[in-house]
């Protein structure tokens, strides 16, 4: 019996089949069961900020389990409330915000999408997303998420829920005063890195402020430093009324949060959301050690430097398959000119290096914030080596069509 074996047999199917048994990782690098090494510019989707194994994380995670883990919300600990005043300073609420911890993205969606409800209330039932947007796959957030495919096994959803283009005109077209939320992601991640067009999250605000709607941001990808600011919006200049965030404020440990801003602060009253776990010392002392060192290390700066980086050597590389680069920073997709995507998956992992494809035309890179020239360097080699490997497949499935 093999690992993979085993993985048939006792996990659930919704996952498909696993593509490696890591069992040992380091900074940017990952090890698996044989003892290879690979370079991880995939971060566990954009979780490990600080990599594999870092010290800070190593230690939050040992100090804080031989001190307190749990206690419920029926009661605060100093780890949940230093981290609820970090996230706070570092999104820009005001003493006006507050900060609501569950365990996950798709849970603090949840809770934005109960938000938006408590603002609407009977007179705005309407709530509005972007087309192949990604939200999650709970009931309620899988109702917000823009895919129908993925949406069509579990009909009938949440209802009152609505899905716009991502341009202004569709904006306007779409928002009135019976409306109680917008959400949107600032790069949809799951659609293939796809930018907002210019404009796009101040106009969003201008609409919705003028007709007394919520805008509420899913930075849960795009958060933590990882666009080359502490938060996405803040490259736009605006303050929405709430954001959600996961993924890399743990740095490998599950936690999520809903930040609200101004008004948005007031709507949650007792007994109207709640979560065991959220909160816990445990996770809220992880990340706020995790949060700590991307400040201290200067971090969103070095996204947004290696982020230049990596996009001017991608584009550099000699490849018929290699179309353009979208994204910020840290969070980049590369639009392949073939549907190949999962086919140069593959061959990076035969090579050494682990990446992702959302979709069949786009690899999406989202490695830790610590890399450095080195790491750089060694992408550059393993990915060109990659899509050399399809390049040379397609021209030999060419050869043999032209020959048949």
């Amino acid at each position: 019996m093999t690992w993979q074996d085993d993985a048939g047999r006792d996990l659930v199917r919704s996952f498909g089949e696993r593509m490696a048994m890591f069992v040992r990782g380091e900074g940017s690098y990952l090890w698996d069961a044989d003892g290879k090494r690979y370079l991880d510019f995939l971060a566990g989707i954009a979780v490990d900020s600080l990599g594999h194994a870092h010290p800070v994380f190593v230690d939050a995670i040992s100090r804080q389990a031989a001190t307190l883990a749990h206690v419920s919300n029926y009661f605060a600990t100093p780890p949940q409330l230093e981290l609820a005043a970090q996230l706070k300073r570092l999104a820009g609420t005001g003493d006006s915000g507050r900060v609501y911890f569950g365990n996950s993205g798709a849970e603090a969606n949840e809770a934005a999408f109960k938000l938006a409800r408590l603002h609407g209330g009977a007179e705005r039932p309407r709530i509005l997303a972007l087309n192949d947007a990604f939200h999650g796959r709970t009931m309620g957030t899988l109702a917000l998420t823009g895919k129908p495919y993925m949406q069509e096994p579990f009909l009938p959803m949440t209802p009152g829920v609505e899905f716009i283009d991502s341009t202004v005109e569709a904006l306007e077209a779409a928002i009135d005063d019976r409306v109680a939320a917008l959400f949107v992601e600032p790069v949809k991640g799951e659609a293939g890195v796809i930018d907002l067009p210019d404009g796009f999250l101040e106009a969003a605000r201008e609409i919705t402020e003028r007709h007394g709607a919520l805008l509420i941001v899913d930075e849960i990808q795009t958060g933590a430093g990882r666009t080359g600011a502490w938060f996405a919006f803040q490259h736009a200049g605006i303050t929405p009324d709430a954001i959600t965030v996961a993924k890399g404020i743990g740095g490998g440990f599950p936690i999520g949060a809903l930040i609200t801003f101004g008004a948005a602060s007031e709507l949650f009253y007792p007994g109207t959301h709640g979560s065991t776990f959220g909160g816990n010392a445990l996770g809220t002392a992880v990340a706020g050690a995790v949060l700590g060192e991307i400040e201290r290390a200067g971090l969103v700066a070095n996204a947004a430097e290696r982020g230049d980086q990596l996009r001017a050597a991608i584009l550099g590389i000699d490849s018929a398959l290699i179309g353009s680069v979208r994204g910020r920073g840290l969070l980049l997709g590369i639009a392949l000119t073939h549907p190949v995507a999962k086919a140069v998956v593959a061959a990076a992992q035969e090579h050494g290096l682990v990446i992702n494809a959302p979709n069949d035309e786009t690899i999406r890179l989202v490695p830790a914030l610590t890399i450095g020239n080195v790491e750089l360097d060694e992408f550059v080699e393993l990915f060109t080596a990659s899509v050399r490997t399809v390049e040379d497949a397609l021209l030999l499935e060419n050869t043999t069509e032209v020959h048949a």
